[in-house]
Order: C-alpha cells, then structure tokens, then sequence
C-alpha cells in the first residue's frame, strides 16, 4: 500500500519505511523547526546525490502584475546573495563537477544539484543560500531582463514548442493555468523588481520550502544541514510551526470551471516546411487514481512503436515521422492529446487518422496483447527511471507537493497491473466526450481542417 507522508516523520520524531521496494532504498522524511520538510531517499551503493529545493508556487499562482515573475525568479536566484556572487554560485559546482539548475512550472519551482555523495554538503550550502538569501538586485533584474527575453525569443522559433503552448490556452482557456509558464515579452518587460521581490517574499518561506534528496546520503545528516543553511540565513525555526497545506485547486483553491474551456478549432500561420496537428481536450488531475489506467491508454495508443498512432499514421501510411499521445496534470485539472507532424497537404488526413485511433480504442476496445505491452511499456520506463537519482528525487517531491503520499516502485508497479483493458476503454471514452479542441500549425491561408474535430 502506498505510505502516508504522515507516516514517515512528524515535527517530534522520525520513521523509516522500505517503501522504495526490493532495491533497500530507504525514504525517510522529518519536518524541521519553522516547517520546512526534509525527504530523503537513501541508495546503496550510489556514488553521487541530487538534491532538489522545491516551493509550492507556479506560473498559475501570480497575481497579474506579476506576470512572469516565478520564471524570473528561477533566473535572480542564480546571481548572487549576500554571501555568494553569481561567479561563486557556478565556481562552487563547477569546482566539485556537479550540475545545477533550476525548472519552473504551473504550479510549483525547484532549484536542484547533482554532486559526488561526498559534495553534498556543497549542494545543500550554495542551493539553499540560493533560495533563501537572493540578493534581487535592480541591476540584475535589469540584466537578466535581456536574457529572459532571449530565451522566450528563442521558444517562439520552435514551432513545436508554440504549438504545445498555444493547445495548453486552448484546452484550458484564458485562465492563469493556460497562460505560458515563462510570461509574455511583454509581461517581463513590464515586470518590476518590487513585483519580483513581493512575490519572492510571500511565497519563499520556511513552512513553503520541501526539499528532497535522493542517492548516495545518509538522512539525518541531510537534516542537519538543511537546519544549518536556513539557520545562517535568519530563516525564523518556530518549534510549532507546520508545513503550508497541500494545493487542493488553484491560487484560490477553486477548480476551473467548465465554462472556460472552449475547444473548437485553433489555426496558427507560420512559414514552415512542416505542420503540426495537436488533438485532445481536459485529462486527469494529478491526483485522480486512474492516473495508472492514463498511462498505459498513452501508451497503448501513442506511447512507442508498436503503439496504435505509430503503426498506423507512421508505418503503415507514412504520413509523419513524429507521433505520439501526451498528458498533463495538475492539482484541479488536467491536459490530454494527440500530436503528429506532417507535410502541411497532409494535415485533413493525419487529423482524421487522430481522432478516428482514439475513437476506435474507445468503441472497440483492445486486445491482451495490446494491453501487456501497454503496461509493460509504463513499468519499464518507471523502473529505468528510477536509475536515475534525479529521478528519484522529483518522486520525493510531488510525494510531497502533489499527492501527500509516497508510494514505492513496488506498489507503482502493482498498480499498473491491475489495470484492465476495461478500465482502458472507459477512460477513452470519458476524455473522447469531453469538449475537444483541435491545434494546426503550418504555412496556411485559412483553415485546413474546417470542420470540428
């Protein structure tokens, strides 16, 4: 059964569970003085570490003047505090051969570090300095200004990344949810350094802080340090303090309603060689328990070669030479969807090829076979993930964050072999009557699809 967060540790003690399975890894998880959380997932045998420090706040969580400002963040915590100049921050992983970076998402922001066991006191030190001393000088946000709008410069010549973009507003609609993750141009050229630091201080708190860490460690050492890097940042340590709840929704805790989503057909021209067709609608929350029956219908129908949008839009038609099925999911709501890459003359053809795949497996059904490769395909990507410390430490975290349990690769894997073919169907067929909107991107007049999907 998977293990209650509650279970591995509370403010006044500790415990262990062999959750992660029959590897030996041990999760173990303590709540410090002024409410930060510590998960640790220790690995016999690893030589090397990665920790993540993860707060709970997205793109979705700014208010409108701060659009952007999460995805600035990522970039300020990089240059420096007042311990550490940006040369230093990079000098100090550089010189011990270890990787850092950082991810923002919708609905939370993580600043991670893969170091040698040895150099973790190293990540722990320079991350959380990071994350709880930022300088946020006006000259950087006024430097990294130019930068941060590079980088969105640069998703916009990525046709694929603009089209996976645009179908997320789609789907989702004019809420912060749909919004793009990183902000508009115009949004960080707008933004303020007062608005980066507002948001920055609300939301970077010891109560908001969850940090993970995964491979070669030992628990309560990791604790220790953690303790000490927040102690020499002035971080307040009350011994009644508690972890912030858990998202149940959005911003306001509430879930988007239905009346936003539109669906309909979207063409966006562009001078390219090759189209992109994106078909799909509302998917699963985060933590909807079908989540295991999600993952094999995405395999099942666009998940490798043997897949059904494979063999049939690739091998047996050679109409793309990408295709595949995707899934997103959030604490309210949830993204699903189809996506091939065509010759734009192609484009009526490939999107019927879509939906006609997707409605047979949900009238149709599908055979044994079908279904054992399905759940074999999520099973072996889930136990070669787990080869990997970054992995696990991300696991640790939307334990964490996200669903408030930890469940162990053995119990994952059970999971994924009680789904039935049954439950397959019915979930395709739930997703495939829900609103649907249809994405097309290429060198088009008009529309080239122009019925709806």
């Amino acid at each position: 059964m998977p293990v209650p967060l509650a279970s591995l540790g509370t403010p006044s003690g500790v415990a262990e569970t062999d959750a992660a399975g029959r590897e030996g890894a041990r999760v173990r998880r303590t709540v410090l003085p002024g409410g930060a959380v510590v998960l640790t997932e220790a690995v016999p045998g690893l030589r090397s570490a990665t920790l993540g420090a993860w707060v709970g706040v997205g793109s979705r969580d700014e208010a409108d003047h701060q659009r952007g400002s999460t995805h600035f963040l990522e970039h300020l915590l990089f240059k420096g505090t007042g311990r550490r100049s940006a040369m230093d921050i990079a000098a100090a992983f550089d010189e011990v051969g270890g990787d850092a970076n950082a991810s923002t998402g919708k609905e939370n922001t993580s600043y991670y570090a893969r170091v040698l066991d040895t150099d973790l006191p190293v990540a722990v030190d320079v991350t959380l300095d990071m994350v709880t001393s930022a300088s946020l000088r006006a000259e950087d946000v006024d430097g990294e200004r130019g930068v941060i709008l590079e980088e969105l410069a640069a998703a916009e010549d990525d046709d694929d990344d603009v089209a996976h973009e645009r179908f997320s507003l789609l789907v989702h609609g004019d809420t912060p949810l749909g919004r793009p993750i990183g902000g508009t141009p115009a949004d960080i050229e707008a933004a303020t350094r007062d608005a980066v630091e507002a948001h920055y201080r609300r939301h970077y708190v010891p109560e908001g802080l969850v940090v993970t860490a995964a491979g070669g460690l030992e628990h309560d050492a990791v604790c220790a340090l953690v303790e000490q890097a927040l102690a020499r940042a002035g971080w307040p340590a009350g011994a009644d303090a508690v972890p912030l709840p858990r998202r149940t929704g959005g911003p306001a805790g509430e879930p988007l309603p239905s009346t936003l989503r539109p669906g309909g057909v979207l063409t966006l021209e562009r001078d390219t060689e090759q189209a992109h067709v994106l078909l799909g609608g509302p998917g699963l929350t985060a933590t909807d328990e079908r989540r295991w029956v999600l993952g094999v219908l995405v395999a099942v129908l666009g998940g490798g070669m043997s897949s059904r949008l494979f063999q049939e839009v690739r091998e047996r038609r050679g109409l793309a030479y990408s295709t595949y099925a995707f899934d997103a999911g959030y604490s309210d709501d949830g993204l699903f969807g189809l996506y091939a890459g065509c010759t734009p003359s192609r484009v009526p053809q490939v999107t019927e090829l879509l939906a006609e795949q997707w409605a047979l497996l949900a009238r149709d059904g599908l055979g044994e076979d079908e279904l054992r490769r399905g759940k074999g395909q999520l099973s072996g990507s889930l136990v070669l993930g787990m080869e990997d410390s970054g992995a696990r430490m991300t696991r640790l975290a939307r334990a964490e964050l996200v669903h408030g349990r930890f469940t162990g690769v053995d119990e994952s894997l059970a999971r994924i072999a009680a789904v039935t073919a049954d439950d397959v169907v019915a979930l395709a067929g739930e997703l495939l009557a829900a609103p649907r909107s249809l994405l097309v991107l290429g060198p088009f007049d008009d529309d080239p699809v122009p019925v709806a999907p």
